[in-house]
């Protein structure tokens, strides 16, 4: 068993989805943990309570809202982790947008929001962690990208776009902040989230999942089990990878 017991790791949208997953997964392994949202604060709290129950021993876990792609909001975050814990060890940079955006029908708003939230937000958290990180003994950053930005999307080109930006940031950083720092990622192929509930439903949830070699949509504790394993002392040595978690839908990339 991953056993980060001592560990501060903070979610980035993790009031529901993959997010909170990776909140569960942590605590069960023992580390504090920092739940980040922006609209949802009841499912926070929710989610909040539930990783004390999770948690083999008292930890001092903690909930913080902001808009991460505000270089304001996102200061006073890492300010407030400096004042209730002074330490952090890993950063999950997972909030994301995921928008039906046509090429022919694309506006500019659109474009930039989608690139705000997935791009400049996690390069906003790794900027306002990395004074933390650097501090920790496997300070460690742990990007959630997606096939997407692999092999490209029809009708999300900015989705894809945002996600494959990810991708090469996260190879990016893991050579700019060695050896101080691990950087990482996974990209998950379909999920069933409040994200993609709509696109899965019905019929066409079962196309998908039988195009899938592993037979199945993923669960998000699919993709909360590889970022944990990312995050703890069994990868130590690895840093500027990609894992594709997808049921081998797309292989390689």
């Amino acid at each position: 068993m991953i056993d980060l017991a001592g560990r501060h790791v903070l979610v980035t949208g993790a009031s529901r989805g993959i997010g909170a997953a990776c909140c569960r997964a942590f605590a069960r392994a023992g580390a504090a943990v920092l739940v980040h949202f922006v609209a949802s604060e009841a499912k926070a709290k929710r989610l909040l309570a539930e990783l004390g129950d999770l948690s083999p021993r008292p930890r001092p876990h903690r909930m913080f809202r902001c808009n991460v792609t505000q270089d304001e909001q996102v200061a006073a975050l890492f300010e407030f982790v400096a004042r209730e814990w002074g330490a952090l060890d890993c950063l999950v940079n997972n909030a994301g947008v995921w928008v039906h955006n046509p090429l022919r029908e694309l506006d500019g708003g659109e474009l930039r929001a989608t690139l705000e939230v997935n791009v400049v937000g996690p390069f906003l958290f790794a900027r306002g962690a990395l004074p933390l990180l650097e501090r920790s003994p496997d300070g460690n950053i742990v990007n959630v990208s997606s096939t997407a930005g692999q092999r490209g999307e029809a009708f999300y080109s900015p989705y894809a776009a945002s996600k494959g930006a990810v991708i090469a940031a996260t190879r990016a950083w893991a050579s700019e902040l060695a050896p101080r720092v691990r950087v990482n990622a996974v990209a998950p192929g379909w999920v069933e989230t409040d994200m993609t509930a709509a696109a899965l439903a019905g019929e066409r949830g079962r196309e998908v999942a039988a195009s899938i070699p592993l037979g199945r949509v993923a669960a998000p504790d699919d993709i909360a089990g590889p970022v944990l394993f990312l995050a703890s002392p069994l990868a130590r040595h690895i840093t500027g990878e990609v894992v594709n978690v997808n049921g081998g839908s797309v292989l390689g990339g």
